[in-house]
C-alpha cells in the first residue's frame, strides 16, 4: 500500500498535463496508465447484479445474482455480504479493480423504471444492505461503487431532470444511504447525470460538501459516462475522474483553465492524488496489497445464488397452500409463459449474459423428479418483442453449428469478419476499420407451422430477409440521447411471416452502422400461440386435473428497464384472466409474480397463496422450487410498499414539470407516505410470510433514552407454528404530537432477524443508532435531538406493530 507521502513524492514527477490525463478514462472502461510511475490501468465494470467484464459478448458468462430488490428483500447484512464477496471474486475472474455497485436510490416512486436495480423504499433498509455489499466485495481488493449521487430515483428525462428537494428530505432521506456507504469504506462514488435544485450533480457542491468534508470521503467521485457537460464547473467541483475516454470535457481544455488561473493546480493535485490512492488500494500502483482471491468454484458460487433467492422470495398470501408436499404430488400443472422462459433481470446497463439459466419449470421439474408428473401450459402469448434467436430456434448457416451467424461487412458488401456467435443479441459486435454493416443470419428451425413475429432492434436502416424475400427495409432514426437505450435496449421493429415446421428457412438481418446509433442489433423471433380463449381454456383443463397447479406471470421485456420509467404497473388483461382461469380451477393455485417492483395483483385473494420471486438471477428455480417444494422456507420481507392500484400510491409522479421533478413529499417516502396519507395498501413495508407462525410477545428498553446515544430494545416473540423459522423482528419510532419538528407517522428506525424451533421463545436484540431519534436542523446545519415523549413500536412490518413501548427522551447532560 502506497502511504501519503509516496503520493506526493509521485505527483511532483507529473506535469500538469500528465496529472490531467490521468483524470480522463483512457477507454469505456479503463483509466490512463503511467508507467514510469509504476501505474497501470484502473479497469471497471458494471454491476449489481453481475460483473461483466469490459465487454458484451454472449460467450463471456458471469454469474447472475438476483436484483437488489430481491437482496434487500432477505434483511440479511451478513449473505449480502457474503454475496459481495462472489461479486468480487467474479471480478477478480474478469480483471475487474473496479465493480460500479451498489445502486443506492430510492424507491421513490411504483413506477421507477430502474426500481428493480434499487434496494428499497427505507433510507435505513437501503443504507445497511448497501454497506452490506460494499463491505462484501472491497474485502477482497475489489473497489465498491454507491452510485448515483443523488436523487437519480427515475428515468424521464434522467439525462437533465432537475430534482427539487429541500434540505432536511435530502439530508435524511435521499443522502443518508450514501453516508452509510462511505461510513462503510466505499472506494469510489458516481455522481448522476440528473440536477440537484438546478446544479448538475457532476459540478454539484455536495460533492465537497458534505461528501469530502464533512463525511471524510477521500475516495473518487466518478462521472456516469457521458454525464459531464462542461469543464470549469465540474473541474471546480469535487468531481475527480471523468468517465468513459478519451475524449471528454477535461483533458487539453483543462489544461488551459488551470493555465489561465480559471482552476487551481491545487484541486487538480487532490484529483489526481485520489485516483493514485485507489489505484494503490486496488493493486495497480507499485505492488499488490493483499494477493488476489481466488476464483469461487462454479458449484459453490451457484449453491450461495440459490441460496439468496430463497431467502428473498416474499410470501405474500398462503392460505394452507404451500408448502406443497412432493410426497402426495402425482400431477402439478405449470403454468405461464415466465414459467419456462423465467425473467432473470431487469433490462439496462448492469445487464450481463449468464452462465446458465435455471427456469421455474426447469426447477419444478428437477425438484420433483421420480415423484410428480410436471405438466406444462404456457397460456396467452406474452407482450413485448419476440425474445433473441437462440441455440434451439437458430443455427449458423455456415457451420450449423446451433446459435447465428455474425458478419461484418463493408460499403461494397465485402465481408470483413465472421464469427459464430450463441444468441441473436449482439450488443457490441467487432467494427474492424471500414466496417459499414452489422449482418445476423441464421437457419430458423420452428416446431410449429403458423404466422411467426420476427422482430429486429437497433437504430439506423434495417433490412430483414427471409429466404431472400424482403420482410422489412426501412430507416429507424434515433429518438434519444440515453445511452442505455441506444446501446443497450433499441426499439424493435416487428413483422410477421408464415413458417413451416420441419422447414429451414434463412433468416438474413442486417443494419448500417451509421454514427450516432450504437452498434446493438438484435433479431428475435416467436411462434404463434393460441388465442386468449384457447389458451385459457388449455390452462384451466390443466389445473383442474393436477393436485396442485403453479401459474407464473411477470413484467415483460418493455417493462422495467433503465432508460424509462413505467406507465402503469397492470401485467395485463391477459395475465389477470390467466391467473383467475386457474385459481377457480383449483384452489391449491399458487401465483408466483416474476418481477423485479410492485405490480397490480387485483386476483391476489383469489389464489391459494402468492410468492413474490423478484427476478431472481440465474438460480431463481432451483432456489424457488426449494421455498414451494418446502426444502427452505420464503426468507423474504418486503422492501417496499406494493398498493393495490396504482392511483393508491402516495408519490407517482416521474414526469418532470418544465424540466423540474419537485419531491413534494418531503420526509414521507414509501411506507411514511402511506401512513400520512391513512391509506391502506396491498402489502406494508416489511410483510412477509414463512412457514410457521410468531407471537409477539414483550417489548423493553430503557425508559429515557438520552440524545445523542444508541439505544437497545428487546422483542421477546414465540414461534407458535409447527416448523423451525426465521423471523424478521422490526421496530418502528413515533412522536408524540404535537412537536415542534415535523415527523413522519412512524419510520424504521431498526431490526435483526432470529430463529426459533416450534414452541421456542426467543429474544431480539434491536439497535436503534443516534441518528434514528435525530432530525436534521437545517438552521444550524447539524443534526438535532428534539427532547419530548416518544413510542417505539415492534412488530412484523410497518402495517403490524402489536408491541408499543412509551419512553421520554431526554437531553444529554
Amino acid at each position: 500500500m502506497t502511504d501519503e507521502d509516496e503520493l506526493d513524492r509521485l505527483l511532483d514527477k507529473l506535469t500538469l498535463r500528465s496529472r490531467v490525463r490521468l483524470l480522463t478514462g483512457a477507454t469505456t472502461w479503463r483509466t490512463a496508465a503511467q508507467p514510469d510511475l509504476g501505474l497501470g490501468q484502473l479497469v471497471l465494470s458494471d454491476g449489481p447484479a453481475g460483473v461483466r467484464g469490459e465487454g458484451w459478448d454472449e460467450r463471456a458468462t458471469s454469474v447472475l445474482l438476483p436484483s437488489a430488490s430481491a437482496l434487500a428483500a432477505t434483511w440479511d447484512e451478513r449473505l449480502v455480504e457474503e454475496l459481495g464477496g462472489l461479486l468480487a471474486s467474479e471480478a477478480r475472474r474478469k480483471g475487474v479493480h473496479v465493480v460500479l455497485a451498489p445502486h443506492l436510490n430510492l424507491h421513490r416512486t411504483p413506477l421507477a423504471g430502474r426500481h428493480f436495480e434499487c434496494f428499497s423504499e427505507d433510507p435505513l433498509l437501503t443504507g445497511r444492505m448497501g454497506a452490506a455489499l460494499i463491505r462484501g466485495v472491497q474485502a477482497h481488493g475489489v473497489a465498491a461503487t454507491a452510485k448515483h449521487f443523488v436523487a437519480n430515483d427515475a428515468e424521464t428525462d434522467r439525462l437533465t431532470v432537475d430534482a427539487r428537494i429541500d434540505e432536511r428530505t435530502l439530508r435524511e432521506v435521499h443522502l443518508a444511504p450514501f453516508e452509510a456507504a462511505v461510513r462503510a469504506g466505499v472506494r469510489l462514488v458516481m455522481a448522476g447525470y440528473n440536477q440537484v435544485n438546478g446544479t448538475t450533480m457532476t459540478a454539484h457542491p455536495l460533492l465537497t460538501a458534505p461528501l469530502k468534508s464533512e463525511w471524510g470521503f477521500d475516495g473518487v467521485v466518478v462521472s456516469d459516462w457521458g454525464a459531464v457537460r462542461g469543464t470549469r464547473d465540474t473541474a471546480r467541483a469535487g468531481l475527480d475522474l471523468e468517465m468513459p475516454g478519451p475524449a471528454g470535457e477535461w483533458g487539453e481544455a483543462l489544461v488551459r483553465a488551470v493555465e489561465a488561473g480559471d482552476i487551481g493546480e491545487p484541486a487538480v493535485d487532490d484529483k489526481v492524488r485520489r485516483l493514485l490512492r485507489l489505484a494503490a488500494w486496488c493493486g495497480v500502483l507499485g505492488r499488490p496489497h493483499r494477493p488476489a482471491r481466488p476464483h469461487l468454484p462454479s458449484r459453490r458460487a451457484r449453491a450461495l445464488t440459490r441460496r439468496a433467492v430463497a431467502a428473498g422470495a416474499v410470501l405474500l398470501a398462503n392460505r394452507d397452500v404451500l408448502p406443497l408436499d412432493p410426497t402426495r404430488l402425482r400431477t402439478i400443472a405449470v403454468i405461464g409463459a415466465p414459467a419456462a422462459r423465467t425473467r432473470t433481470q431487469g433490462g439496462g446497463s448492469a445487464g450481463v449474459f449468464p452462465q446458465d439459466e435455471v427456469s421455474i419449470l426447469d426447477g419444478l421439474r428437477a425438484g420433483l423428479r421420480g415423484r410428480a408428473r410436471v405438466v406444462h401450459v404456457p397460456g396467452p402469448a406474452p407482450d413485448g418483442p419476440p425474445p433473441p434467436v437462440d441455440m434451439v430456434l437458430g443455427s449458423d448457416p455456415r457451420t450449423t453449428l446451433p446459435g447465428v451467424l455474425l458478419r461484418v461487412l463493408d460499403a461494397s458488401g465485402t465481408e470483413l469478419c465472421a464469427e459464430h456467435r450463441r444468441s441473436g443479441r449482439q450488443l457490441e459486435p467487432p467494427v474492424p476499420a471500414g466496417a459499414h454493416t452489422v449482418e445476423i443470419s441464421a437457419r430458423l428451425h420452428p416446431r410449429i407451422s403458423g404466422a411467426w413475429r420476427i422482430g429486429l432492434a437497433g437504430f439506423g436502416r434495417l433490412s430483414l430477409h427471409l429466404d431472400g424475400r424482403p420482410l422489412l427495409d426501412g430507416e429507424f432514426a434515433t429518438s434519444t440521447d440515453d445511452p442505455a437505450v441506444i446501446h443497450v435496449s433499441p426499439p424493435t421493429q416487428t413483422v410477421t411471416a408464415q413458417l413451416t415446421a420441419g422447414t429451414t428457412p434463412l433468416l438474413v438481418a442486417r443494419r448500417e452502422l451509421a454514427p450516432g446509433t450504437g452498434r446493438a442489433t438484435v433479431v428475435g423471433a416467436a411462434p404463434p400461440g393460441p388465442d386468449a380463449p384457447a389458451a385459457l381454456a388449455s390452462a384451466f383443463r390443466a389445473a383442474r386435473e393436477a393436485d396442485a397447479a403453479v401459474v407464473v406471470v411477470g413484467t415483460g421485456e418493455q417493462h422495467e428497464s433503465e432508460g424509462r420509467d413505467r406507465k402503469h404497473l397492470a401485467l395485463g388483461p391477459g395475465q389477470d384472466a390467466l391467473v383467475r382461469a386457474v385459481a377457480r380451477a383449483n384452489p391449491h393455485t399458487v401465483a408466483v409474480v416474476n418481477s423485479g417492483g410492485p405490480v397490480e395483483l387485483p386476483w391476489r385473494d383469489e389464489v391459494g397463496a402468492l410468492l413474490l420471486a423478484w427476478f431472481p438471477g440465474q438460480e431463481g428455480g432451483g432456489g424457488l422450487a426449494d421455498v414451494l417444494l418446502g426444502r427452505t422456507e420464503p426468507g423474504g420481507r418486503l422492501p417496499t410498499t406494493w398498493p393495490a392500484r396504482l392511483a393508491d400510491a402516495p408519490v407517482t409522479r416521474t414526469r418532470p414539470e418544465a424540466g423540474r421533478l419537485r419531491y413534494e413529499e418531503g420526509l414521507h417516502i414509501g411506507h411514511r407516505g402511506w401512513l400520512r396519507a391513512a391509506r391502506t395498501p396491498a402489502y406494508w413495508f416489511g410483510h412477509g410470510l414463512g412457514y410457521t407462525t410468531w407471537a409477539y410477545e414483550e417489548l423493553s428498553g430503557p425508559a429515557e433514552p438520552v440524545a445523542g446515544e444508541d439505544v437497545t430494545v428487546t422483542v421477546r416473540l414465540r414461534n407458535t407454528g409447527s416448523r423451525a423459522g426465521r423471523e424478521v423482528v422490526q421496530v418502528y419510532l413515533a412522536r408524540r404530537a404535537p412537536t415542534a419538528v415535523e415527523y413522519p407517522e412512524r419510520w424504521l428506525a431498526g431490526w435483526t432477524a432470529v430463529r426459533a424451533r416450534p414452541g421456542e421463545s426467543v429474544v431480539a436484540r434491536v439497535r436503534i443508532p443516534a441518528r434514528g431519534l435525530s432530525h436534521w436542523d437545517v438552521r444550524a446545519g447539524d443534526w438535532r435531538t428534539e427532547p419530548g415523549p416518544c413510542r417505539v413500536l415492534a412488530g412484523r412490518s410497518a402495517g403490524e406493530l402489536p408491541l408499543t413501548l412509551e419512553v421520554q427522551v431526554r437531553e444529554r447532560t
